[in-house]
C-alpha cells in the first residue's frame, strides 16, 4: 500500500521521481524502487515523506484511509513556543527543525496577528 500512496501523493503534486528524490536527498531511482515496492524507506524517510505531503504516517503506510495528518477536533497547543521551557521540545516543518528565532516569530504572529521583525 505504501508504494501506491507514495505514487498518488507524488502525482498530486505533479512531481517527477527525480524531483521528489531531490527533496529527500535520494535518487529518483530510489523513489522508483519504493513505488515498485521492491525497496522500502527507513522510518526517518517515512516521517519526512509524511511531513512533506502533510499526511499521517498511518495513511502513508496504508493503516488509515483518511490522509489528514491530524484529527479535525484535535487542538494543538502553541502556548509558549520559543520560550525557555520549550528548549527541549523539537518543532519541525517538512522534516527540518524550526530554528528558535523562527519559533519566537511564529509565537508573536499567533499572539498579535501581526508580522514584524
Amino acid at each position: 500500500m505504501f508504494n501506491i500512496r507514495l505514487k498518488e501523493l507524488r502525482n498530486q503534486k505533479n512531481m517527477t521521481q527525480d524531483e521528489l528524490g531531490k527533496v529527500l536527498n535520494v535518487s529518483g531511482k530510489t523513489i522508483g524502487a519504493w513505488e515498485r515496492d521492491s525497496r522500502q524507506p527507513n522510518i526517518e524517510t517515512i516521517n519526512a515523506l509524511a511531513n512533506y505531503f502533510n499526511v499521517s504516517t498511518d495513511y502513508l503506510l496504508g493503516r488509515k484511509a483518511d490522509s489528514k495528518a491530524t484529527n479535525d477536533n484535535e487542538q494543538v497547543d502553541l502556548t509558549g513556543i520559543g520560550q525557555k521551557e520549550d528548549e527541549e521540545k523539537i518543532f519541525s516543518y517538512e522534516g527540518k527543525e524550526i530554528p528558535k528565532q523562527d519559533l519566537e516569530l511564529i509565537r508573536r504572529i499567533l499572539e498579535t496577528g501581526e508580522y514584524y521583525e
